[in-house]
Parts: structure tokens; sequence; C-alpha cells
């Protein structure tokens, strides 16, 4: 038993189908041979039957569109009645297949606008698009005029004005900063010692207004004091306070401050 093939095309609905057919025959379609392209028409569906595909309705009215046009135009024309000139003439020129014509001259106009833009579409997805950039970081730094708005008036004014404050800074004045030794620091901090039976915190020699100088000048005292045996100074625990106490061997009234020169 030989072996039939089937190769079937994919069609949008029947329009799609009879002008596949049409354009295949080579026809004019304002002159469609309906009785050959019925015939094309029917085989493909029944190719489509015996494939199992499914037929929608729009195929089977358009196959029944096609056989009534064919009954039509096999049908002998009707004898002539006479009618008047405009009735006459309309029946005489009465044709089938006009409607289906209308229909496929119009279906072709939106499927060759459909390629056309498909073809636009598929031009267009070949094009890379990039992404829009900010350009501010691009654009040239304009520097605006700093005396923007002033006039010779105002650049006056601020002259007279900078001369005024120039003749208030010669107002010459004489600070004396008044200088403590290390030497006058160590009798201070003994008699402070002797005012407080002989133990003292180091916190209490410090003034809360006291200056940068006069700390150091404090602490370098203490340490020559601690040099010559008069104090001695220790904490309770780490980070406590810092105790001073006399030394009870030291001589804090007969310690010598000669070799301070400081």
């Amino acid at each position: 038993m030989e072996k039939v093939t089937y190769k079937l095309d994919t069609f949008e609905g029947p329009l799609d189908l009879l002008l596949h057919l049409i354009d295949k025959s080579e026809v004019d379609i304002y002159n469609i041979p309906i009785k050959e392209i019925t015939d094309q028409y029917m085989e493909y569906l029944d190719a489509m039957q015996e494939l199992e595909l499914e037929l929608t309705s729009e195929f089977l009215v358009m196959a029944a569109t096609l056989l009534s046009i064919k009954s039509k135009m096999l049908l002998p024309k009707p004898p002539v009645i006479e009618l008047d000139y405009d009735d006459y003439m309309m029946d005489e020129d009465y044709d089938p297949r006009a409607e289906l014509v209308a229909k496929l001259i119009e279906y072709r106009k939106y499927k060759a606008i459909a390629d056309h833009l498909r073809d636009k579409e598929l031009e267009r997805s070949l094009i890379y698009t990039r992404e829009p950039e900010d350009l501010t970081p691009y654009i040239p730094a304009v520097i605006e005029n700093p005396v923007k708005g002033l006039h010779v008036a105002d650049l006056v004014h601020a002259f007279q004005r900078a001369l005024r404050r120039m003749s208030s800074r010669n107002m010459v004045a004489k600070i004396r900063k008044d200088e403590i030794s290390v030497k006058d620091r160590m009798k201070e901090v003994v008699h402070l010692l002797e005012q407080a039976g002989g133990k003292l915190l180091f916190s209490r020699l410090i003034d809360h207004d006291a200056s940068r100088e006069g700390i150091v000048t404090t602490f370098l005292a203490m340490l020559e004091l601690m040099k010559v045996k008069v104090i001695v100074c220790f904490q309770h625990r780490l980070f406590e306070e810092i105790v001073i106490q006399a030394r009870e061997e030291g001589n804090a009234h007969g310690f010598s401050t000669d070799e301070i020169s400081y």
C-alpha cells in the first residue's frame, strides 16, 4: 500500500488560505475561477480531517460560502424579466463572487501591512539601545562672578569699612605673662603639704583654671621633691588619685633648690 504524506502549512484563517490558493494558482483575484479554488479548498479540509487536525467553524463557514457561490455560478441564468432600467442593470451586473473578492482584497491589504510591521519589528530587534546615562559630570563648570551685582559704590563702602577696621588694629597692648619657676612651685607644694597635715591629693594642686604651663610646672616640682626625698607619691589602686605624702625622714624645711635652675 502506497503511503501518502501530507505537508500542510499553517494558516491564520480561511481568508489566509484562500489567498494562498489564489497566489499559488496565479489567477486574477478579481476573476476567481471559483470551481478550481473551491475544489482545492475542500481538498485542504479533507487533508486536515485525515490528519485529525481540528477544524474551526470559520473554515467550515467559508467552505459553505464557496459551495454556495459555486452552485450559483453553475446554475443557468433565469429568464429575462422586463423591469425598470435600473433594476435590470443591477441584476445583469450581479456577480456572486463580488462580496468574497472585496473581503479578500481588504484582507490582503491588512496582511501586507502586518508583514511590513513584522519586518520593521525584526529590523528594530537587531539594534541594541543603550540606557541613558547621567551626563551631568561632563557639563563644563561655569565659575560665577564673585562680584556679580555689585556696583562701584558698594566696593567703595567696603574699602572704607576695611580702613576703619585697620585703624582700630593699630592699638598695641602689652600683656605680661605671670610665670612661676619650678623652685617656687616646690616651695608652694611643701607649704600646702604642711597645711594638709603631710598628705595631699595631686588633684588638689591643680586649679580648674590652671594653664598647661602651670600643670607641667607642678608635675616637675613633684618629681624634683621626690628626687631629693622630700615627698613620696603612690596610688591605692590603678587609675585612682595620686597621693602625695611627706617623708618622715625628709627635711621639708631644709631641702636645697640651688641645683634647680628652672
